[in-house]
């Protein structure tokens, strides 16, 4: 397999599409030259890599159009824009209230920025461990979409399965997101992801589950991911990605980028499932 380019860190770790040819079809078993060979094509032609998840431009959200007749009569020429569900706009709004952008700093100079959103009364937040990773296990810092900042502790960390929780103080307030139940996350139903992409705090952006259960390589392990063409940019790692009932259904973590180019709309997050198995363990432990 090709070497991997993307965006770069602390943008979270490799993605490597399960082994393909450059149609998009599984790969036969190769060895040697042959291998070498094939890894060079592919890599020539397209270059995949991955970001840390965030949320950018909206996909899908509106459309708009001019039409006028060839005679330009007053009146011939329309616009027209697509509207924006209700449903979705009160997820939004609800959702926001509950993400946070995170900082992890270290003594050496090292730092990353991303997202996490509030999981329960108890002020703890589910974020992606490669940021802390980048971040050299130093401090953590989180902002509320207040502007208020508190320094976090780090409730507990989980690298295979790039998730970590941390918490804040009872002063924080904020409002815990509610999760969607398990195996209820459809292909094609609308998506909401929020966070903080490029620093831009409360950042909404919007599309569909493109599949879910899709097997994928992060870093060194594999697994399995919902996809999602909702733009996801560099710092919405962590943040998460919403139904239009404002149940979390997955954290963004990765994208995919075409010679580092940014979001191409197909973006990664782990599902609610593993999300939860995770966060129970730490918190069930004392985190």
């Amino acid at each position: 397999m090709a070497v991997q380019t993307g965006l770069g860190e602390p943008r979270g770790p490799w993605f490597i599409s399960p082994e393909l040819g450059p149609d998009g079809r599984p790969r036969p078993d190769e060895s040697g030259s042959a291998r070498a060979a094939g890894a060079r094509r592919w890599h020539h032609r397209l270059l995949v890599g991955l970001a840390l998840v965030a949320i950018s431009s909206v996909s899908g959200a509106a459309a708009g159009g001019l039409v006028a007749s060839q005679d330009g009569a007053p009146g011939a020429a329309s616009a027209s824009a697509a509207p924006v569900p209700a449903e979705l706009v009160t997820a939004a709004e609800q959702t926001v209230a509950g993400v946070v952008s995170v900082l992890a700093a270290g003594a050496d100079g090292a730092s990353a920025t991303g997202s996490g959103f509030a999981v329960d009364d108890q002020q703890h937040i589910i974020t992606n461990d490669h940021i802390l990773a980048k971040g050299g296990s130093g401090s953590v810092m989180v902002e509320l979409p207040d502007g208020r900042r508190f320094a976090a502790e780090v409730a507990g960390r989980e690298p295979r399965s790039d998730l970590a929780v941390l918490r804040v103080p009872s002063s924080a307030g904020l409002a815990a997101l509610p999760l969607a139940k398990p195996g209820t996350t459809r292909v094609g139903e609308p998506v909401l992801a929020v966070g903080s992409p490029l620093g831009l705090a409360g950042t909404v952006t919007a599309g569909i589950v493109s599949a879910v259960d899709r097997q994928v390589r992060l870093g060194d392990n594999r697994h399995t991911a919902v996809q999602t063409d909702a733009s996801i940019n560099p710092g919405n790692s962590g943040g998460p990605l919403v139904n239009a009932r404002g149940e979390v259904v997955g954290v963004n973590t990765a994208i995919a980028t075409i010679d580092g180019n940014g979001s191409i709309g197909i973006g990664f997050a782990i599902p609610i499932e593993q999300v939860q198995q995770t966060a129970d363990t730490i918190i069930g432990k004392g985190g």
